[in-house]
């Protein structure tokens, strides 16, 4: 039997990183896409990045990066719609919210766990668990999502090339109608992506007929009065289970030969794609945005998934100017601790491979915006992994010597930068004193903060303006270029970062203690793919 850890020959690795792409429009001049606004002025296809997920939940969909961009042009809440899950006074996000539970947590023992107490904890924690189980699976939560208009962030946790083009109402409710456990140790949210996908299918559909998200967003640009700016962001789930699972599995050789259809079940028990497996899915969605009809188009490209500090680099470097770790393991996990006999890990090698993979997906990416523009079509190319490289802390900002030469730092708008400690891509670490380290990754170590959001925001709202876009007050008054995000706004709504949870210590050992009894890494954060 094949070892489906090994990395497949069609590979190629690059010693080096992709150079960014600085220009938006590829150097391919076209006609600027609608001489004026359509009604649906913003519109979003993605994965957790734009769904909003944070700390291991969806929740704040109010804090999105495209909820941002809506607020900085203008528009009501009537005008950017998107799907909202529970009250902030709910149980606990879905499927949970570490957030919350650091402060439920915090609240009941203090910023310390003694020793007498951790029996007591263990079944504190199953029943905040089982509330939050309740909810979803027997409560309020279960309850069929009502119809409506589709929403205009589309955008669902989880998702890969392939469900916005094949998921469908019927299809997910389909899955929901199986029985849900209600076991007495794995207080679990059973189908949670399914969960969280049901009020944006259900909002897709057109009468009794299901329909994709893709379906939809075409209806809206071709008889809806138009689509002025559709974002696609999507990618990163071909590749980010390899890291949360510590485990990669690539997906089978004859990927890229299958239907669709059958692409769904052959990519069950898979984590990061072959580049001729994303090229096949990739090419798909291509042909079905090519006839939405919008009148510009943003793609973004994919981020290295190996940055995201949910994986921490162990010891030193394998060369100083290298970019790569010997090991690779969770971030609560130190080096004086950190052993391979029982540890979970990646190499440095297969940290490599996995990039290489994803400098693969974003050549083919970058390669269909500057197809689309070519054939006239009004697409801008956003790339949103170069962003990630330039705020990448323990790869480049503290390895001068790893550093391409073209690398550059971001700089930080001037509320975060003003900021101690300046938020940096490390794991988020706070205690009685306030946060010590991270900001840019929520306590997932996977999905942006608030804050973080904005900086994705802000650089969409950049290729928005180049595309021509007109952002406004709320009064409808121009707002003057360059557009900026209000990140005092963001600082305030940004609980993690305004008033960081002490539990325990520091969080990074909360996160570790939960995860030693929940395998919350694996078992939460959205990386699960289903058939139809």
């Amino acid at each position: 039997m094949a070892d489906a850890r090994a990395v497949p020959d069609e590979v190629q690795i690059h010693d080096t990183p992709r150079e960014p792409v600085t220009d938006p429009t590829l150097g391919v001049d076209v006609a600027r896409g609608g001489a004026a606004p359509a009604k649906h002025r913003l519109v979003t296809v993605g994965d957790s990045l734009t769904h909003g997920f944070m700390s291991a939940a969806i929740h704040r969909t109010d804090l999105s990066w495209p909820a941002i961009t809506a607020y900085e042009l203008g528009l009501t809440a009537e005008q950017f719609t998107y799907p909202t899950y529970e009250w902030p006074t709910g149980p606990g996000g879905l499927p949970l919210d570490l957030e919350r539970l650091a402060r439920a947590f915090e609240e009941r023992y203090g910023d310390r766990l003694d020793f007498w107490e951790i029996v007591g904890a263990a079944a504190w924690l199953r029943s905040y668990m089982d509330d939050v189980e309740d909810y979803w699976e027997r409560g309020a939560g279960a309850v069929v999502p009502p119809a409506g208009a589709p929403f205009h962030n589309m955008a669902v946790y989880g998702w890969d090339l392939l469900d916005p083009q094949l998921q469908t109402a019927a299809s997910v409710a389909a899955r929901l109608r199986r029985p849900a456990s209600d076991d007495f140790l794995a207080q679990l949210v059973e189908h949670h992506q399914d969960r969280a996908a049901w009020p944006v299918l259900q909002r897709a559909r057109k009468g009794n007929r299901g329909r994709s998200v893709l379906d939809a967003v075409t209806d809206l640009a071709r008889v809806g009065e138009g689509v002025e700016t559709l974002v696609v962001v999507l990618g990163s789930n071909n590749a980010l289970g390899s890291v949360l699972s510590l485990s990669p599995a690539w997906t089978p050789a004859d990927y890229a030969t299958l239907s669709p259809e059958q692409r769904l079940e052959a990519r069950v028990g898979c984590n990061v794609w072959r580049p001729s497996a994303f090229a096949a899915d990739w090419e798909l969605l291509v042909e079905r945005l090519r006839g939405v009809g919008a009148q510009h188009v943003i793609v973004a490209t994919v981020p290295a998934v190996t940055i995201a500090p949910i994986t921490r680099g162990v010891f030193r470097k394998v060369r100083p100017d290298s970019r790569y770790f010997p090991y690779y393991t969770r971030p609560w996990i130190t080096d004086d601790a950190f052993d391979p006999r029982h540890d979970p890990y990646l190499t440095g090698e297969e940290a490599r491979a996995i990039d290489s993979a994803i400098d693969a997906y974003n050549e083919a990416i970058i390669a269909s915006v500057g197809a689309a523009r070519s054939d006239g079509l009004d697409w801008y190319l956003f790339d949103m992994g170069s962003i990630l490289d330039r705020l990448a802390t323990r790869r480049y900002v503290e390895s001068p010597w790893a550093r391409p030469t073209w690398w550059t730092p971001y700089e930080l708008p001037p509320a975060l930068a003003a900021l101690d400690p300046v938020p940096s891509t490390r794991f988020f670490r706070s205690g009685p004193e306030g946060r010590t380290d991270g900001g840019l990754f929520s306590l997932d170590g996977v999905h942006p903060t608030t804050v973080a959001y904005g900086i994705v925001a802000q650089e969409v709202i950049k290729v928005m303006e180049l595309a021509g876009v007109a952002f406004q007050t709320r009064d409808g008054r121009p707002r003057a270029e360059p557009v900026t995000v209000d990140f005092e706004r963001l600082l305030r709504a940004d609980t993690l970062m305004s008033r960081p949870p002490a539990s325990i210590g520091n969080t990074l050992s909360l996160l570790g203690w939960l995860d030693d009894r929940l395998d919350w890494v694996r078992t939460f954060l959205p990386f699960v793919p289903s058939p139809l």
